[in-house]
């Protein structure tokens, strides 16, 4: 055997087998680098694909906010005008209240007898065929209040189915030229139902009841409606005393004359509609207005004056009073 020849080829046999374990090393190689690559490029797609509804989720989500603050700012812009166009209304009233005349109504039974509201207190000393005494006055109310109470009763339902007269809506319009107070010995809503907004009732309301004890205390007094309007003998007040008529009765002091005397002393204009300036001490007002004060009475029956010379008086109901009194106002 020729070991030369051998030597030789395992030589080259051993070459051949190193390089073909170079070759497997180097293909491994490149095959890590490979994977590592694509790897790499998946981790930079997905990196990618992650970070896109990110972002477009925060484009979102900033175009949400941008809308919100939009419509914040435009609500709170909305309610300042609302709000500065309130305050300018509100002093425009106040001036205008400053500029306008104030004209004042004294109003009595005569004021509602159109609407066919019974005078409270007639001629004949009846009241709805009821004396008076009976119905109302402090002794009538302590002597029987089961009475007393089913007679306002009956006469609640009669002044819900009342409607204004002509002299109250007259009485209403004026405010649109004048401050408008209203004073009135009735004890009827309807300068109320005609649209009238201040009123002062001297002798109360026959919408409310309140307590026997504290008649006055706001607390126990209740407004009645027109679906529940009765109320039923012995019911009590939120102070355990019966519940009365909020009606200021014969024998009683009137809680509200000094409020009205006090509006009498700055009327620029006082009218009288439907009473007798009998009836004190609501007739005692007259002499709180101020001596160059115009004074108006509509009353049809006639009177001896008041002491006064600019005084007029419209001897007629108060519808056809109130249409005089406009054409001259």
């Amino acid at each position: 055997m020729n070991f030369e020849l051998v030597a030789v080829f395992y030589r080259n046999f051993e070459l051949t087998n190193f390089e073909l374990v170079f070759y497997k090393i180097q293909n491994s190689k490149l095959k890590i680098a490979g994977a590592a690559e694509n790897n790499s490029k998946l981790k930079t797609q997905n990196s990618k694909s992650q970070a896109q509804p990110r972002i477009t989720q925060n484009s979102k989500l900033k175009t949400q906010n941008r809308r919100r603050s939009r419509e914040q700012l435009k609500t709170q812009n909305s309610k300042l005008k609302i709000a500065g166009a309130a305050e300018n209304n509100s002093k425009l009233k106040i001036q205008n209240s400053k500029l306008m005349k104030h004209i004042v109504f004294l109003t009595g039974a005569g004021m509602s007898v159109e609407s066919g509201f019974k005078t409270f207190r007639g001629n004949d000393g009846l009241w709805e065929n009821y004396p008076v005494d009976q119905v109302a006055s402090h002794e009538g109310w302590l002597k029987d209040p089961t009475l007393v109470t089913n007679f306002y009763n009956m006469l609640r339902k009669k002044l819900y189915a009342a409607q204004p007269n002509e002299g109250h809506r007259l009485i209403h319009e004026m405010e649109k030229k004048y401050k408008v107070t209203v004073i009135t010995q009735n004890v009827d809503n309807l300068h109320e139902k005609a649209g009238s907004t201040d009123v002062i009732h001297l002798h109360g309301e026959l919408t409310k009841v309140c307590s026997s004890r504290n008649p006055d205390d706001p607390r126990y007094q209740r407004e009645l409606t027109k679906d529940n309007c009765e109320v039923k003998p012995g019911t009590l007040a939120g102070d355990g005393s019966l519940e009365r008529p909020f009606i200021v009765f014969f024998g009683e002091s009137v809680p509200m004359i000094s409020v009205a005397a006090e509006v009498a002393e700055q009327a620029d204009i006082f009218v009288i509609i439907g009473t007798s300036l009998n009836v004190y001490p609501a007739a005692g007002l007259i002499h709180y207005v101020h001596p160059s004060v115009p004074v108006y009475l509509i009353d049809p029956e006639p009177s001896l004056g008041v002491g006064r010379e600019n005084f007029t008086h419209f001897e007629c109901g108060a519808s056809e009073g109130m249409r005089r009194l406009c054409k001259i106002l």
